[in-house]
């Protein structure tokens, strides 16, 4: 039988956290907790993603999802002298830490192809689709393998988009999420309407089941997002403290000592919400929009950053609710949240 996401037990969602947040322990959690767990399959190969996927399965019997980056069209003419700029100016950084940045960047499809295989072969209950939408006949498949499909949008053209596109579900993302925006083109400019009026935006577009991303923290948060037209709400930020998130301990302190975010295309060429540091005050305002190539090119100094523990250069996505991130086992987590949520008036 398809998942119904308006009939979740507890309407919560784990957003799909790649870089390693997500975990198949993070699933099965959320799981256990009546709400529905996500993998992220953004930047794994396709055997990784089979592997999480394996893992996940021996850990919950319910359903979940797996959530895919679209691929994005070719660089256009100039991208390539911007991204040789950025490197440039990015250098020095990487002379002081003894990493060696990228000089040649190839295609990048993130393995789009062997991926859409594998879920083909090995159906799973729910993907979603972030930075875009799969070819019709992708999308085709994909349903008659049974496979419930939802695309991330965060404006109401990209909502009609991905109505005419076969989409089941929209997740609507407002302007407060952590991590990348979800923007369908890679220069697009990020919106500023704030989730609940985007929420009612795109509802006026489309019938669509909608989930509700962004800034949600508390349960206040959660059911406004609900009262104003949500069939359930996914929360990332919100379960990066949580005891089966695959986040680092530093992440995890950031969280608490930081105080503010900003939107940045420094780190991967697109915009993306984390907390702002030193990295993003020194080097946002001249990052090209360029993805995957600035993703590749600052990778190296990512990770030695993340090596060190080093707060001030590593990419510390949160959403605007980051001091509200509570610690401790995710199905807790969960249900205190869906309790002040009932409360609350949802």
């Amino acid at each position: 039988m398809a998942v119904r996401l308006d009939e979740l037990a507890v309407p919560v969602i784990a957003a799909p956290m790649a870089g390693g947040a997500s975990t198949p322990e993070l699933v099965a959690a959320v799981n256990g907790a009546g709400g529905l767990g996500f993998l992220a399959a953004g930047y794994r190969s396709a055997d990784a993603m089979a592997e999480q996927i394996d893992r996940a399965r021996e850990l919950t019997d319910r359903p979940f999802g797996v959530n895919l980056f679209v691929p994005t069209t070719p660089a256009a003419p100039g991208d390539a002298a911007a991204v040789a700029a950025y490197r440039e100016r990015l250098r020095p950084e990487a002379e002081r830490h003894g990493v060696v940045l990228p000089e040649e960047i190839g295609p990048d499809r993130d393995d789009w192809d062997a991926k859409i295989a594998a879920l083909l072969a090995g159906p799973v209950p729910v993907v979603s689709y972030t930075f875009g939408l799969p070819a019709a006949e992708e999308a085709r498949a994909l349903r008659a393998a049974g496979t419930v499909q939802v695309g991330t949008v965060t404006t109401p053209e990209e909502a009609r988009r991905a109505e005419a596109a076969g989409m089941d579900a929209l997740c609507v993302q407002g302007p407060e999420a952590g991590g990348h925006r979800a923007t369908h083109g890679v220069a697009d400019r990020p919106g500023d309407v704030p989730l609940l009026e985007l929420l009612a935006a795109v509802r006026a577009v489309t019938g669509l089941p909608l989930v509700a991303a962004g800034g949600l923290a508390d349960g206040p948060a959660v059911a406004a997002a609900l009262r104003a037209g949500a069939v359930a709400v996914q929360l990332g930020t919100a379960l990066l403290r949580a005891d089966e998130a695959g986040t680092s301990a530093a992440h995890r302190a950031a969280l608490t000592e930081f105080e503010a975010t900003a939107v940045t295309r420094a780190f991967t060429g697109r915009p993306a919400r984390g907390l702002r540091n030193a990295f993003i005050d020194r080097y946002g305002s001249f990052a090209p929009a360029a993805y995957p190539e600035v993703h590749h090119l600052t990778q190296p100094l990512r990770a030695a950053a993340t090596r060190r523990g080093d707060t001030a250069a590593m990419h510390l996505w949160a959403g605007t609710g980051h001091r509200a991130a509570r610690g401790g086992p995710a199905a807790e987590l969960v249900a205190r949240l869906w309790g002040e949520a009932r409360a609350a008036g949802r």
